[in-house]
């Protein structure tokens, strides 16, 4: 066989006669800051974006083909099934045990503070407005947005204050990690994170079983909706839905699944995905849908599932957070659909010149719609100065509060809550149960479920299924991988040489190639979570291998060291890791980051492995180290022929371990949806039996050594 130092020159060194190697730049950095007018921290967003156009554009050309009532009706049910299914599985409808503990009477209309269970244990608190005068009265949920304190902060009161003297009824409800409804609490009974970083725990505790956050909304929208329906004073054919914010979000997906749903206002959330992924990014964890870009389902096909049912667009003009020109195009393209449906009146917008929030003309703006949808009344109806519940109906409590320009910023703050559970917190209440604890619980069951899969499906059937779930194709489907040599160092004993890697188009890895004056007997393809750099300096564990007469390539994965996106908005980063958005993008795509990285391991060890037209062929030593640990293992355990042997060092031991962890750290981009179900690390361990295998200080899904 070819030494490998002569395998390298014949495939990857044809362009290194025009490098001057007095020129080469002596630091270990292979990539400009900017290539082809982008940054190169942005590489892998720019990339992800070039694929969502594409899927834009079929899209696009699918929706100009709906012409006929049958072809309409056909992708109504088609996209509610996708979404549906997306979701993953609602438990059954189990008893409500709905109380009404506390009841308030105002001028025009009563308020009742009440809790139900939407599941066995699982709390929802809520604020019931009733109006004066005889029911049955048309009834509608209120669904919150990321206000800390939920249905006690003042926008709220007064939305539901404002249907209640409207002649409807409100049912405003606190979502999980929010007002009273915060999963992890403090030692002294306080809520532990800020009501977004705690929706990404529960989706990063999610999705590996096939659910998210989304999820856990969504049913408790469900469950909301009965108890209303319920209640003897609500005509539950006429039935409404609004929501700001993360509450626009619970709005538009609840509104295109159930329909018990007669009229919706979805305020300061519908845009258009495009313009989303071009101005804010992806949002919080509950708003990305696995897979709906790659299956055409956007902001307008929400309401198009619905049609033609009555449905109002709130918008704010200057809404930093949903750009107010999707929010147009949306409404463009549903009531172009609702209008071949002979109904084109049934869907309209209302632009407030605001900021995002549910501020007063877009509170009076959705009640006027359910008036008149809901009532047949259209007037001008107006909002008053109503007292609200007081300080002294409730309490108040502190809150974790995102602040500074980027929001990344936390400060604790006393907001008051107008409390149902009896100490401010359903978590303190006796026998209840997180949300954290149902997937514990459903983690347990997919164990036992795989432990049989495993048993009785041939290994080959069962890493086709890896291969679906992780979206990993086989290597002879992979393209062919291109290098461009970027010049040479020299230390003593070995030389660096630079290397760009281009895996698939738009894409560029930035790659070191350490080569023993002497020659190198081994391959080792060095891949660390942090970057090819860590390890790479003079007396580090690369020169070692190096001096010992081992040829190393340390490659940065994509979102790797030089492609690491900046830090990310929110303050998100140091939970969820820096490319937090690129992963919810790659995840709207119905793709995985994992999978993505799954690849470039392969065709990169492909090329190390073979030269062209030489017949000959060797094993490559894959070594990954932290983040890149779990996509080095999927590339082994599905191509295991590449492949000499495996070491893992500091690497996530099971997807298992951080179901149980419920403050993991930086495991949100090794997350496979649905992987659960079918398979966890330890099952791809097991078929590498025939390698040789090493794992060096395991992690759990803190990200801390194993005990």
């Amino acid at each position: 066989m070819k030494p490998f130092s002569k395998l390298l020159i014949s495939i990857w060194i044809p362009c290194m006669c025009s490098v001057n190697p007095s020129e080469a730049s002596q630091t270990l950095r292979v990539l400009p800051e900017r290539i082809n007018q982008v940054e190169t921290r942005k590489m892998v967003r720019r990339h992800l974006l070039d694929q969502a156009e594409q899927a834009f554009q079929r899209r696009e050309a699918a929706f100009e083909e709906l012409k006929t009532p049958g072809q309409m009706r056909e992708h109504q049910q088609r996209m509610r099934e996708f979404l549906r299914a997306q979701l993953g599985d609602f438990p059954e409808r189990t008893p409500l045990e709905a109380r009404v503990v506390a009841r308030h009477q105002r001028d025009g209309y009563s308020v009742e503070r009440v809790v139900y269970q939407s599941r066995p244990g699982h709390y929802v608190t809520a604020l019931l407005y009733l109006p004066e005068g005889p029911p049955p009265y048309p009834g509608v949920l209120i669904a919150c947005g990321h206000a800390p304190n939920a249905k006690s902060s003042e926008m709220y009161q007064r939305a539901g204050v404002l249907l209640a003297k409207g002649g409807m009824a409100a049912l405003c409800y606190d979502p999980i990690g929010q007002g009273e409804r915060h999963q992890l609490l403090d030692p002294g009974g306080r809520p532990r994170f800020e009501n977004g970083i705690e929706h990404m725990l529960v989706a990063v505790n999610s999705i590996p079983l096939g659910l998210s956050a989304a999820t856990y909304r969504i049913w408790d929208g469900i469950r909301s909706l009965d108890y209303l329906t319920s209640r003897e004073e609500i005509d539950p054919d006429r039935i409404g839905l609004t929501g700001n914010s993360g509450g626009g979000l619970v709005t538009t997906l609840l509104m295109a699944l159930d329909e018990r749903i007669a009229c919706a206002a979805p305020s300061c959330y519908v845009t258009h995905v495009k313009e989303l992924l071009h101005t804010n990014g992806p949002g919080d964890s509950e708003q990305q849908v696995y897979g709906e870009i790659a299956q055409g389902l956007g902001h307008a096909d929400y309401l198009m599932i619905r049609a033609p049912k009555p449905t109002l667009i709130c918008a704010a003009t200057r809404d930093e957070v949903f750009d107010i020109s999707g929010s147009w195009r949306t409404l463009r393209e549903a009531k172009r659909f609702y209008g071949r449906l002979g109904y084109p009146e049934r869907v309209d917008l209302v632009e407030a010149d605001v900021t995002h929030g549910f501020f007063r003309p877009l509170r009076e703006g959705m009640a006027r719609w359910m008036r008149r949808w809901l009532l047949g009344i259209d007037d001008d109806l107006r909002e008053d100065d109503s007292p609200l519940l007081s300080e002294d109906e409730g309490s108040t409590q502190e809150f974790i509060v995102a602040q500074g320009a980027d929001y990344s910023e936390f400060n604790r703050v006393r907001l008051p809550v107008i409390q149902c559970s009896p100490r401010g917190q359903v978590q303190l209440m006796e026998g209840v149960r997180s949300v954290f604890q149902f997937n514990r619980e459903r983690e347990e069951e997919l164990a036992v479920l795989r432990r049989a899969y495993w048993k009785r499906t041939p290994r080959d059937e069962a890493l086709d299924e890896v291969r679906r779930l992780a979206g990993i194709r086989r290597l002879h489907e992979l393209p062919p991988l291109t290098t461009e040599d970027k010049g040479i160092l020299s230390r003593p004993g070995y030389t660096i040489q630079k290397l760009v890697l281009h895996p698939e188009p738009g894409i560029r890895l930035p790659a070191l190639r350490f080569v023993p004056d002497a020659g190198g007997r081994d391959l080792i393809l060095y891949l660390h979570g942090q970057g090819k750099q860590v390890d790479a300096g003079p007396g580090g564990p690369i020169e070692k291998q190096v001096l010992e007469g081992r040829e190393v390539l340390a490659v940065d994965l994509r979102g790797v060291g030089e492609t690491e996106p900046a830090k990310g908005k929110w303050g998100y980063g140091p939970l969820f890791g820096p490319d937090w958005e690129e992963f919810y993008m790659a995840y709207m795509l119905g793709r995985s980051y994992l999978g993505m990285r799954a690849e470039e391991i392969l065709v990169i060890a492909r090329k190390m492995a073979s030269a062209p037209g030489s017949g000959t062929a060797r094993g490559v030593h894959l070594v990954g180290i932290g983040e890149a640990g779990p996509a080095a293992l999927h590339a082994a355990a599905l191509e295991p022929a590449l492949f000499d042997s495996l070491e893992l060092r500091r690497s996530l031991a099971s997807w298992s371990d951080v179901i149980q962890t419920e403050v993991p750290v930086n495991q949100l981009v090794n997350t496979v949806h649905a992987s659960l179900q079918k398979y966890d690390l330890p099952d791809l361990l097991k078929t590498l039996s025939g390698m040789k295998v090493t794992v060096v200080e395991p992690a759990d899904g803190a990200g801390e050594r194993l005990r």
